[in-house]
């Protein structure tokens, strides 16, 4: 770790299909400084198999980057690292497995990030890497295996969008041997057109003023056409057709010879000018510039938001709120005796947090239906774009969702203890409130006792809540079936 007060420092570290990157900022009157980045190509996406299996020697060779990236992160707090995992870890089906070796490897948790997610977080890093400008722009991800697809304007996207082919799985599905012939790489572009084609009613030329390009595909393009007289700078369309010659009288990615181009793209090369040819065409695209700025960058962006007053997750749950139809104070009366009741028992911050999101957000499905509300809130939760939120977080949420009322049970028997507590505290807050009045929380109290809860409310409380009081008792009854004991005292005002 470099010799820098803790305090002062962040990291992003980006799990991409292809490159696994680590960058560590010092924070300087709230603007980044790089500090250390450290690169390794891992070629993750390589690693799958037919049926998407994340293969042992993959798993590995990533768990010991992980490892030295950990070595560098020593003695940073939690909160001061950010880590994303990509296309790979969406689609590997053993994903959960490695997640947890990748997590031991390098010491911080890892989010797995939505499609959606990574491109929001691309445009917040390229956005903050350009000039200042008014102008829409149109940003283009091509990753190891997926690309992104953003229009915004000044910091903010506007569209964003996420497909699953990238360099990494076109250089396998179309050039496996390295071998490059005009039938495979028409086949590329054509198959590359057809994931971007839906996309052109929102993305083409008349929606905006630049093109950008950014992460290894793009980067390696524009160097190479830089560094062989093909583009003043950046891509052009016509620089484009002629590396595409240059590919095709070399037959090979072996025998390719061009200035400006590194040997850690060469085996990727092919599937990603494939993809680039076919953004171009169907876009409209005549010439895209290139930002340094991209995943690890919007990370470290958001990340700084969290620990300031501009987190993302509150303005998604806002904008939730709105879309639903949600009775907001309701919502917030839920909400914050949710958080205080799992404070009481002792649940960690961020589980904490995600009892209080659950609780405004708790009611999203009665916009679908009444009957069988909470099922409905948790489908959105679990399946919607949540910008700000990771797969693990809007799954953890719409579980307390699901769990808000009915048979405790349906959280299953190998949900982790934590989320039993959290479930437990939602659906108090959910009982006391249930009349939807505007009034003070009475005082509740919730502790773990000798392997039981206990919840207590000001003495003489319950005999003016006849209704809430039954509706406790059938909620002891119900955890009782369960498996788990629940004790409702009074205590002195």
């Amino acid at each position: 770790m470099p010799a820098e007060s803790p305090d002062t420092l962040i990291a992003a570290v980006d799990l991409g299909s292809n490159s696994f990157r680590l960058q560590i900022c010092r924070l300087l009157d709230r603007t980044l400084v790089p500090i250390e980045t450290l690169k390794e190509t891992i070629r993750l996406g390589a690693g799958l198999d037919e049926h998407n299996h994340l293969s042992d020697a993959a798993r590995d060779q990533a768990a010991e980057a992980l490892a030295r990236f950990g070595e560098r992160l020593q003695g940073l707090p939690a909160a001061q690292v950010r880590a994303v995992a990509t296309n790979t870890f969406r689609v590997a089906r053993n994903g959960a497995d490695f997640l947890a070796q990748a997590e031991a490897a390098l010491g911080f948790p890892i989010e797995v990030i939505a499609g959606r997610e990574e491109a929001r977080l691309i445009y917040i890093g390229a956005s903050h890497s350009l000039p200042a400008s008014r102008d829409k722009r149109l940003v283009v991800d091509i990753g190891g295996g997926s690309t992104e697809f953003i229009v915004g304007r000044q910091h903010t996207p506007l569209v964003t969008e996420s497909t699953v082919m990238g360099c990494v799985s076109w250089s396998r599905r179309f050039f496996p041997d390295g071998t490059i012939t005009p039938d495979r790489l028409a086949a590329a572009e054509i198959a590359a057109g057809e994931y971007i084609q839906p996309l052109v009613g929102e993305f083409n030329a008349g929606e905006w003023q630049t093109a950008i390009g950014t992460s290894g595909t793009a980067r390696s393009l524009a160097d190479v056409m830089e560094q062989n007289g093909l583009s003043a700078v950046g891509i052009s369309k016509a620089g484009l057709a002629q590396v595409r010659q240059m590919l095709l009288q070399a037959g090979h990615v072996d025998k390719v010879k061009l200035n400006g181009l590194r040997e850690d793209r060469r085996p990727v090369l092919a599937g990603g000018f494939a993809i680039m040819q076919a953004v171009f065409d169907l876009l409209g695209i005549q010439h895209m510039q290139i930002t340094q700025g991209a995943l690890r960058d919007g990370v470290l962006y958001d990340l700084l938001g969290r620990r300031g007053e501009h987190d993302v997750r509150d303005h998604t749950v806002h904008t939730f709120q709105k879309r639903y139809h949600v009775d907001v104070p309701q919502a917030q009366r839920v909400a914050e005796l949710a958080r205080t009741l799992a404070t009481q028992i002792g649940l960690d911050a961020a589980l904490i947090r995600d009892v209080h999101y659950a609780g405004l957000l708790h009611e999203t499905g009665r916009s679908i239906a009444h009957a069988s509300f909470h099922k409905h809130s948790a489908y959105i939760l679990q399946y919607a774009d949540m910008p700000g939120f990771s797969s693990r977080e809007q799954s953890q949420i719409a579980t307390l969702a699901l769990a808000q009322r009915g048979k405790p049970e349906k959280l299953g028997k190998h949900t982790a203890d934590p989320v039993w507590r959290a479930a437990l505290a939602l659906r108090l807050a959910c009982i006391i409130h249930r009349a939807r009045l505007e009034q003070a929380e009475p005082g509740c109290r919730l502790r773990l006792e000798h392997k039981r809860y206990v919840f207590s409310l000001p003495r003489g409380w319950l005999a003016a809540h006849a209704l809430t009081r039954h509706a406790l008792n059938e909620e002891c009854k119900a955890w009782q079936n369960a498996g788990h004991d629940l004790i409702i005292h009074e205590h002195p005002v």
